[in-house]
């Protein structure tokens, strides 16, 4: 099954319409540049149901959510009808990002780690695609799955960390390990900087792409300058004292210009 035929699954489009709630690092981030947002026109990528328009809507001089799900963007015209009119969304992929012209945006989200349900090539080719409708002294903010962490889903110990939900968790480690992975080598995994598998997400429907801290600011800087780290579990930037090798959060926010 394809990531795309997964996200305009009926259950997964209820999941997502019904989230209301900022990850930590968006809370800060969102903190960080608030005062700039009034000026702003942002492009939500990936919006889903519009669980970030509730927060960045209302604040932005102009806004539009993109989704290539046309059943998410029709949840968010149902979940925002009575939308002021700067307010808007679009069915559009982000791997052809055409309809808009050169400087377009002065903020770009791309959030919940969207970008990491496309192939490392096409990947590169967003990244490039947002460069250019990206105003020069705009920003760009998406997160991303952290490939540090993927000893949390193959270690049965860290499963029996977590006594919530303790034998659904064991039963998705079992699938995940023994199941869905089971020719996997996860120490030869994490010596790549970076890699695609199934990782238990919406019921095992996606293959995702994970990478790690040191090689997604690299991959970043042939195209975006300024890169900030944002940690998952505390919301925290990750300042120069912090080893990136040494950050085993599940995904981490990245900010740039």
């Amino acid at each position: 099954m394809s990531n795309r035929k997964t996200y305009r699954k009926k259950r997964i489009v209820k999941i997502y319409s019904e989230q209301t709630h900022l990850q930590e690092p968006e809370k800060t981030i969102l903190n960080l540049i608030k005062s700039d947002l009034p000026k702003m026109k942002m492009l939500d990528i990936g919006v889903g149901g519009g669980r970030t328009t509730l927060h960045f809507a209302k604040l932005v001089k102009e806004y539009v959510g993109i989704d290539y799900s046309e059943e998410m963007i029709a949840a968010c015209r149902k979940r925002f009808s009575d939308h002021p009119e700067h307010i808007s969304f679009k069915v559009c992929d982000s791997r052809n990002l055409n309809v808009f012209k050169d400087n377009s945006f002065d903020f770009i989200l791309f959030s919940f780690n969207g970008i990491d349900y496309v192939s490392h090539k096409e990947r590169l080719k967003i990244f490039q695609e947002i460069k250019r409708i990206l105003n020069p002294e705009g920003y760009f903010c998406f997160s991303s799955h952290n490939l540090q962490s993927i000893h949390k889903l193959f270690d049965l110990r860290e499963q029996m960390h977590f006594q919530a939900d303790l034998p659904k968790k064991l039963v998705r480690w079992f699938l995940t390990r023994y199941v869905y992975n089971r020719s996997v080598n996860v120490g030869k995994m994490k010596t790549l900087p970076f890699t695609v598998f199934n990782d238990g997400a919406e019921r095992f429907g996606l293959q995702t792409y994970y990478i790690k801290p040191f090689d997604q600011v690299k991959q970043l800087q042939s195209n975006f300058q300024n890169i900030r780290l944002f940690l998952l579990n505390s919301g925290n930037e990750a300042d120069d004292k912090i080893n990136l090798n040494n950050i085993n959060d599940d995904w981490i926010y990245y900010l740039c210009n």
